[in-house]
């Protein structure tokens, strides 16, 4: 068996079905980012451990939650509240964790669900996650609005895939949530730029999925007319015009999520940081006189 741990944060929309999904395990842990609306009750409504931590980065939080919440069990489940587990791939893992070889990995592939259909073709499916591993190989560092894994020891991947509802709670919240997500990969991007560079060979020979598009994200931080490239290759090389309409809007948004980014980075160099007005000094001698 594993422990799963379950990632929240103002999920009162999408925590219960994902707890139902996940009790195939018998150890769920939510670790909430310090919610504002009914997640927390709606999470001790279940038979699981609700742990509450202020958030300072998704790096920080897991690489937190690994150190710090004890588990029955030496494989753990990393799910996020829009993600669920299914039969399927539950077995998998368990079938994962059984196989005495060296591995302390494992990815598995999302299916981004999005106007009520799998979004097949735009999203670079499949695209993975290390998302099943033993607790004491892997830690998280931070990487634009996301974070990466540490990995002591060798990875492998799953078969089966996971549904990700990346919607669920309205596009309002998805523009809201890429709204801060676009301030911290303009940062990421200026640091790329500055200290980064391009590994040619992860990008034509990785080992893997993830090394390759790893890389060509790193080489996309170079590229001129970053929007309207990222449209063309995910409408049209990727074959988003085969997802239909749902996939006109999602290449749509990834464009202008694009687009935002370039517009931060631009003012993260031109414009200065905003200041605080000076407050009024409490010492007498430097009053100005009456």
């Amino acid at each position: 068996m594993f422990s799963i741990y379950i990632l929240t944060h103002n999920e009162q929309i999408d925590i219960a079905a994902c707890i139902e999904s996940a009790m195939l395990s018998d150890e769920i842990i939510v670790v909430d980012s310090m919610s504002s609306d009914r997640t927390v009750e709606i999470a001790r409504q279940y038979p699981v451990q609700v742990v509450q931590h202020p958030f300072e980065s998704h790096g920080k939080q897991r690489t937190w939650m690994l150190q710090e919440l004890p588990t029955q069990h030496e494989w753990v489940y990393i799910l996020e509240a829009d993600e669920r587990m299914t039969p399927e791939l539950f077995q998998e893992c368990l079938d994962a964790i059984a196989n005495p070889d060296e591995i302390i990995g494992y990815y598995v592939a999302e299916r981004v669900m999005f106007m009520n259909q799998w979004i097949r073709y735009s999203t670079q499916y499949p695209r993975y996650q290390l998302r099943l591993f033993r607790k004491d190989k892997v830690w998280f560092t931070d990487y634009g609005h996301t974070e990466r894994e540490v990995c002591d020891g060798p990875t492998g991947f799953l078969k089966e895939t996971y549904p990700h509802y990346t919607s669920s709670k309205g596009l309002s919240r998805w523009l809201d949530k890429h709204n801060r997500y676009s301030t911290d990969e303009a940062q990421e991007t200026l640091r790329q730029l500055q200290k980064g560079e391009v590994s040619w060979n992860n990008l034509f020979f990785g080992r893997s999925e993830v090394e390759k598009r790893r890389a060509l994200k790193d080489l996309s931080l170079r590229l001129p007319f970053r929007p309207l490239l990222r449209f063309i290759y995910m409408y049209f090389m990727l074959g988003g015009i085969l997802d239909g309409r749902a996939g006109f809007a999602w290449c749509t948004l990834q464009a202008f999520y694009e687009y935002l980014i370039l517009l931060k980075v631009w003012e993260l160099q031109n414009m200065p940081a905003p200041q605080l007005d000076p407050q009024p000094s409490s010492n007498p001698s430097t009053s100005s006189p009456s």
